[in-house]
């Protein structure tokens, strides 16, 4: 009679075929094993513990082994106290990796979150374990409990018997009372840098007969964002991708609708260079190519990180591979561009992120999302935007445009004729050529020094003025080094040595003060005319915002015409 063959073994997704069961199988938590390391061999284990990270980090892993490390027994059944390595063999470690151990509750806060769940667990430890060493309450998403529910742990965390421990996990440690932190022993699960989860998936990969290129890895350990168990899924993935054959970076990019780096650093040289044109058709083509719009644009952003790491460290590593072609290139382009224009290019690409997420369609929004990019680009610094409106400059335009208005009024005479500027003093004239106050802020805005003239004309008492020296009496909101920058611009500026002063008292009202008070004086008199009292009276609440003269002195008013001749 022929033998039943046996029946096929279902298939384990890899993530939980290597999932760790004791802390050598952690990697990139070294800090964490440690640290219980030294506990558990002095005997000084916590009665509750406090596992916090980003989602899928390993927080839920990492507290069944610690649960298994209380609870282990030895593959003899000997073991009498708790282990930092536990056999995974003993009744306590299996049924502990099975989720059947009754001396070991896992409870979800996010949908058990009330005060009667708690109320379960209190009248829980009160009576000692069955099967186990150790009662151990694990509660995922410990933030999300109720305050009622907080409060009822308190009491129980605060004195717990000896045979119970708690472990907690949580993603919003801030949302965690402080009066259940202090009484936890915390420990802040790290991502794992992505070279380490390469090396990692490269072993697993000769585990399972699986060839796979480095940079396939490479690009697998970055899109897993520091997760393990993320990366074994998506290693899953590539390995049902390759059907048999060597998984490639481009099948791995493929995959995850990746944009080749050299190609995202192509677009932004373009962009940053003004050739619009070109950067939209290489958009066009990673996205024939599969390439996800969002994508791009985060690739975008990881160009723009690593070309700013670049120019301020230029050892920085980061998006591109210190040895590839690309971070050469990379470098070169760091160095012709400036740290404000980095900048400015992270802010757009940042809320364009958002923008291409939203979007009906992604690849219209990215489009936009670079010609916004592009025109960005051939604008000016801020800074010199700035000071140029500051002294009375027009503001430069886009390439082919006029130039915008400085948005300063034109100074008119009493006939509504626009007054001639003064010019401003040239730079290096002599000190006797500065008789006031006013001749200062005048050299000032000639020698673009925005922050000095606005200084002069608000915080400035002055007391005495002559060539060569000046005292005044700073105002309380001044600068603390004005009269040290004053002195030093005025010998740059004139080329001969001034003698600035500070007096503790007196001093004129500063210019800015003495505006006001013309203005005042003006406003007063004007309110005064009986007209204009008259309206005043007549609109309760109406204000003068403004005084103008609107006709001039020696322009007679024209006489009305009339009706009949005479």
């Amino acid at each position: 009679m022929a033998k039943t063959p046996a029946p096929a073994q279902p298939y384990r997704v890899l993530a939980r075929k290597y999932r760790p069961t004791d802390f050598t199988g952690l990697i990139g938590q070294e800090a964490l094993v440690r640290t219980l390391s030294s506990a558990f061999a002095t005997g000084r284990i916590a009665h509750a513990f406090m596992l916090t990270g980003v989602r899928v980090v390993g927080k839920t892993t990492t507290a069944r082994i610690i649960a298994r490390a209380l609870n282990c027994i030895g593959a003899d059944g000997k073991g009498a106290a708790p282990t930092i390595q536990p056999c995974g063999v003993c009744e306590p470690c299996t049924s502990i990796s099975e989720s059947r151990n009754v001396d070991v509750q896992e409870m979800d806060a996010a949908s058990r979150t009330g005060i009667d769940d708690i109320r379960e667990i209190i009248e829980g430890v009160r009576y000692a374990p069955i099967a186990a060493r150790y009662k151990v309450y694990i509660i995922d998403e410990v933030h999300m409990l109720s305050k009622q529910a907080f409060n009822g742990l308190l009491k129980t965390l605060e004195e717990p018997p000896p045979h119970v421990k708690f472990v907690f996990a949580t993603t919003e440690i801030r949302k965690v009372p402080v009066t259940v932190l202090s009484r936890c022993q915390r420990f802040d699960l790290r991502r794992i840098d992505s070279a380490e989860l390469a090396a990692y998936l490269a072993v697993l990969a000769d585990k399972e007969n699986v060839k796979i290129e480095e940079g396939a890895l490479a690009l697998i350990a970055r899109a897993a964002e520091g997760s393990a168990r993320d990366s074994l899924s998506l290693l899953d993935q590539a390995i049902a991708h390759g059907e048999g054959e060597t998984i490639t970076a481009d099948t791995v990019r493929l995959m995850l609708g990746l944009a080749d780096r050299g190609r995202v650093l192509d677009i932004f040289e373009k962009l940053m260079g003004g050739n619009l044109a070109e950067a939209l058709g290489d958009l066009g083509g990673l996205y024939d190519a599969g390439a996800d719009p969002l994508a791009v644009v985060q690739d975008l952003l990881e160009t723009t990180h690593f070309l700013t790491r670049v120019k301020v460290a230029p050892a920085a590593q980061g998006f591109f591979d210190g040895g590839s072609g690309e971070a050469k290139r990379a470098a070169d382009l760091a160095a012709k561009l400036s740290v404000a224009s980095l900048t400015r290019a992270w802010q757009i690409l940042l809320k364009g992120l958002f923008e291409v997420r939203d979007a009906t369609r992604p690849i219209s929004a990215c489009e936009m999302v670079l010609i916004r990019l592009a025109h960005a680009a051939e604008l000016p610094p801020t800074d010199k935007l700035v000071k140029d409106f500051l002294d009375g400059g027009a503001v430069p335009a886009p390439r082919g445009g006029a130039a915008a208005p400085s948005g300063r009024p034109v100074p008119s005479g009493p006939s509504g004729a626009a007054m001639p500027a003064r010019a401003p003093m040239p730079e290096g004239a002599p000190s006797a050529s500065i008789r006031n106050l006013e001749d200062i802020i005048a050299l000032a805005a000639a020698n673009n020094a925005p922050i000095l003239r606005v200084a002069l004309e608000n915080y400035i008492h002055l007391v005495h003025l002559e060539p060569g020296r000046i005292e005044f009496r700073p105002h309380a909101r001044a600068p603390r080094t004005l009269a040290g920058d004053l002195q030093q611009k005025l010998r740059d500026w004139t080329g001969e040595r001034w003698a600035v002063s500070i007096a503790s008292t007196g001093g004129a009202p500063t210019l800015a003060e003495q505006k006001q008070s013309a203005k005042t004086a003006r406003f007063e008199a004007v309110a005064q005319d009986p007209l204009v009292r008259a309206v005043l009276d007549r609109f309760p609440g109406a204000e003068i915002v403004a005084v103008r003269d609107t006709i001039a002195p020696d322009v007679a008013a024209p006489m009305p015409e009339s009706d009949s001749e005479s």
